[in-house]
């Protein structure tokens, strides 16, 4: 399922503190410095129009969330959305997320990564395109602080299994670990849009998660 047009992100709406380009983040790595605070960091990997974020942000105040995503008018669009809500504990970044967890973000930095409904990249010559690849997931492993965890949900089962075979070959990290699927009562009660589509279409979503020892 591919993605639909956005709406335009209003020009009266600041992003100021929600928003920021690769190009834009210091040199080094600085909490401080994105959220005027240190708390525990979670990170999402393909941020898309950021319910994720939008939820999870309101759901655990006392965590930061920082959102990465590499389509800006995505980028600028999940941020909007946080800014509305005033949420000064969630972050987007538009950028290339593989770069920036191999030469940006500092070991043991997070307690948790998100990797939600990632692009399958279809075509076997394009496998080396997806998100899930061997030097992505050490840096994953060298990133999370010891208990963090991996979580990764997709509806593609081709991509699924491969992938966890792939975390066991180049990680330590413990798992695949089952997660429930939890009934939703609510549109915001979907984790992505891509869950809420695939789970409304009554197809399957494939959940783990995995811990670092």
């Amino acid at each position: 399922m591919g993605r639909r047009s956005l709406p335009k992100v209003d020009k009266q709406v600041d992003l100021t503190h929600n928003f920021r380009t690769s190009e834009e983040l210091p040199d080094a790595w600085s909490a401080q410095e994105l959220f005027l605070r240190k708390a525990p960091l979670e990170i999402e990997v393909g941020t898309g129009k950021g319910l994720f974020l939008q939820r999870a942000s309101e759901v655990f105040p006392d965590h930061d969330f920082l959102g990465i995503e590499v389509a800006r008018k995505y980028a600028r669009f999940a941020a909007s959305r946080l800014a509305k809500k005033e949420r000064r504990n969630a972050v987007v970044i538009s950028g290339d997320a593989l770069k920036l967890f191999a030469e940006w973000i500092p070991p043991q930095a997070a307690v948790a990564v998100h990797v939600y409904f990632p692009d399958p990249w279809w075509k076997k010559r394009h496998h080396k395109r997806r998100v899930m690849n061997e030097a992505f997931l050490r840096n994953v492993e060298r990133v999370l602080r010891s208990g963090g965890r991996l979580h990764f949900w997709t509806d593609v089962e081709e991509y699924y299994r491969p992938s966890l075979e792939l975390i066991h070959e180049a990680t330590k990290l413990d798992g695949p670990h089952p997660v429930d699927e939890e009934a939703a009562d609510h549109t915001l009660d979907y984790r992505t849009h891509f869950e809420r589509r695939t789970r409304l279409a009554g197809l399957p979503v494939y959940r783990c998660e995995f811990i670092k020892p």
